[in-house]
């Protein structure tokens, strides 16, 4: 299957913030109490990055999120935790080449994905409590201006060019 394949049968879209195609799959019909407000329990999406969309904008959630390679490309992480500990993370099927295929990545983590080759790669996130707009947030210059100067440098080609101005 090819990429516009893929996108039609899943009837996926252009992610509105964070680059790639995405559809919702899931929402929870059991809402939890988080922080005063109510939230679903869960929700789960497609998420596919493409060789035309390659970089899916570095961002942080308030909610964990489990991501689950399907097919197609490794999907290379760049995590970095409040602490400033930075990792370098791979979702794929190759456990020789040290990949999971099952990745977490917790609730106020950065994070950056990026296809490490070919046409496509397709995963799914589940999101607990559940994935509401308000609750991601992108990264821009001025959230790294207390960072160590080498994660600076590391992260600084990941930020839009409007962060800058």
């Amino acid at each position: 299957m090819t990429k516009a394949d893929i996108i039609q049968q899943l009837g996926l879209t252009a992610h509105p913030t964070e680059g790639g195609y995405f559809r919702r799959t899931y929402e929870s019909s059991f809402m939890v109490s988080v922080s005063e407000e109510s939230r679903r329990a869960m929700t789960s999406i497609y998420y596919m990055l493409t060789d035309d969309s390659p970089i899916g904008t570095l961002h942080r959630n308030k909610s964990d999120i489990l991501h689950y390679h399907h097919q197609g490309s490794s999907i290379n992480y760049l995590i970095i935790k409040p602490s400033g500990q930075y990792e370098e993370l791979t979702l794929g099927p190759s456990l020789a080449k040290g990949e999971v295929p099952q990745l977490l990545v917790k609730g106020g983590d950065w994070k950056l994905a990026r296809l490490s080759s070919g046409e496509y790669g397709l995963l799914s996130e589940a999101v607990s409590p559940g994935f509401e707009y308000e609750d991601n947030e992108l990264l821009t210059a001025k959230h790294i201006l207390d960072w160590p100067k080498a994660l600076q440098l590391k992260i600084k080609p990941f930020l839009p060019e409007s962060s800058y101005r």
